[in-house]
């Protein structure tokens, strides 16, 4: 849905606008474009892969454009390194890219045979490896059900637990082996993979994604100049959650009860929603990308 999202941001001529995903640049491009002949684009992310392949595919807008290696949770310190005091527009395309969920060296997908590893910047941070293989009982337990909400989370974890025991769990194969070991078929849902709820979890563990979200959101919306507007694609109910209580506590106004005769809490709205609801992509979309079928595209105009 990033036509949908850029569509959202009403882009204009001599306006600033953050990618806070960058990826491969897909959505950046159409920013500059809508922006064009002048508008500037700050493209941020943290995975060296991405930064080089939109690096050259961005090549052709000069210096409109301005990458930055970091996790868009920290965007006020991005910008005020730029010297830029605030934005016309960001959006964020949250979760994997499908760049890396497509390296099979990078350990995000279970369809690749590698070592396990899930994080979005290499240079830095424990691995799924790490995780798998040090974390006790309880602490996995409660990844793989506040993460990926799997309802097997305790047996999993407990037999990850005994498994290292004789030997470290080292790849993706050797922990899809040992899920579908651990679950009867009997409890496995229907249509959904039964190592795909713990390879989120791990994934989101790893890079801290939740937590880069909401001090993301914060920040992001801080930085917005008036009337600017924020837009964000969501692939996951924990995601979509976050993003919608963010944008309905800041276009919140009177929090009174209705039995007061007049407003004494004095909170006013900082924003309106530009969407009343969740934007979900066209079954033409779906279609053509399958894993575009969970995406929800949300936005928010700050006053």
């Amino acid at each position: 849905m990033g036509r949908e999202a850029i569509e959202l941001l009403a882009c204009k001529s001599g306006g600033v606008y953050v990618d806070g995903t960058l990826g491969g640049g897909g959505h950046a491009r159409m920013i500059l474009d809508a922006a064009s002949p002048d508008g500037r684009l700050i493209g941020i992310d943290r995975d060296d892969d991405a930064l080089k392949a939109a690096a050259g595919n961005l090549e052709a807008y000069g210096n409109r454009v301005t990458l930055v290696k970091e996790n868009f949770r920290n965007i006020r310190r991005v910008l005020s390194g730029l010297g830029i005091s605030g934005v016309d527009g960001i959006v964020l395309d949250l979760g994997v890219s499908s760049y890396q969920f497509e390296s099979p060296e990078r350990g995000f997908s279970f369809r690749f045979e590698a070592r396990l590893d899930m994080r979005m910047d290499r240079a830095r941070g424990e691995t799924a490896y790490d995780l798998v293989n040090t974390r006790g009982e309880d602490e996995l337990t409660g990844i793989f059900r506040d993460y990926g909400e799997e309802r097997e989370a305790r047996r999993i974890a407990r037999a990850i637990v005994r498994a290292r025991e004789t030997k470290p769990i080292e790849t993706t194969g050797d922990l899809v082996n040992l899920i579908l070991f651990t679950i009867p078929k009997r409890f496995q849902a229907k249509g959904i993979h039964p190592a795909t709820r713990v390879f989120q979890a791990l994934r989101i563990a790893v890079n801290d994604e939740l937590g880069s979200l909401g001090q993301g959101l914060a920040e992001g919306f801080e930085a917005l100049n008036k009337n600017g507007r924020m837009a964000v694609i969501s692939f996951h109910s924990l995601e979509d959650r976050i993003v919608k209580n963010a944008f309905r506590e800041l276009s919140t106004g009177c929090v009174c009860p209705p039995r007061m005769p007049v407003c004494v809490c004095g909170r006013t709205p900082k924003a309106k929603l530009v969407t009343r609801k969740a934007i979900k992509p066209s079954d033409a979309e779906v279609n053509e990308n399958p894993r575009a079928r969970s995406a929800k595209l949300r936005a928010i105009e700050k006053f």
